[in-house]
């Protein structure tokens, strides 16, 4: 069990700093759209021609594979074993309901992360000819539905980012108090800024294609 919780902290860290990168690219878009086109289509053709991006694409891959995994794996053996919600009582945290229920915050982010994979990286990876990512990606966001989608999808997104950061180092070994309270902090600022920074941008996107 406590190799899991090792495993599931390691690699939801690395997910942490891919979802980083991810949204610094991704703020691209932002820009006004004469600037923004070509400055993404061309960082995406150098992530997907970039040999050691590739290598780094399959760590990330197989991250979310075990995390993914060994998540479920906790998740259904504590709803067998506790009857009653678990209490942390390391550093002050206070047992929320994102902690309580990480395994469903989990699995809605998983059908998010499908649905998010067919819409973008599934047409990209399988194109006869190297798409316009840019001209993708305000298609999908001019539809309002979609818009609407991926901005409400953020809220599980910072639930479940908020009480994993802080989580992952108390299952690597940090259980000092003080720590614990200052890094309890940085990972809900950390989850705010990402969900809100991904959030804009199917907002943004989509205003403009209506304005």
């Amino acid at each position: 069990m406590i190799v899991r919780k090792i495993i599931l902290a390691l690699t939801g860290l690395f997910i942490c700093l891919f979802i980083t990168v991810h949204l610094g690219g991704n703020l691209i878009l932002l820009l006004p759209q004469e600037h923004a086109r070509p400055l993404y289509n061309a960082y995406s053709s150098a992530l997907s021609g970039n040999l050691f991006i590739k290598v780094i694409a399959y760590v990330n891959y197989a991250c979310f594979l075990f995390h993914i995994v060994y998540g479920s794996i906790i998740t259904v053996k504590n709803r067998r074993t506790r009857k009653v919600p678990y209490r942390s009582n390391h550093g002050g945290d206070v047992t929320n309901w994102s902690s309580q229920n990480m395994g469903l915050l989990g699995a809605i982010l998983f059908a998010f992360l499908v649905i998010h994979l067919i819409h973008f990286w599934y047409p990209v990876k399988f194109s006869d000819h190297e798409p316009d990512l840019y001209q993708l990606v305000a298609e999908q966001f001019r539809q309002p539905f979609s818009a609407l989608f991926y901005t409400l999808a953020m809220i599980p997104l910072a639930l479940h980012l908020s009480h994993g950061f802080s989580s992952a180092f108390r299952s690597l070994g940090l259980y000092n108090a003080r720590y614990l309270r200052w890094i309890t902090h940085l990972g809900h600022a950390y989850a705010m800024a990402v969900s809100i920074g991904f959030a804009l941008i199917p907002i943004i996107m989509y205003a403009r294609s209506v304005l």
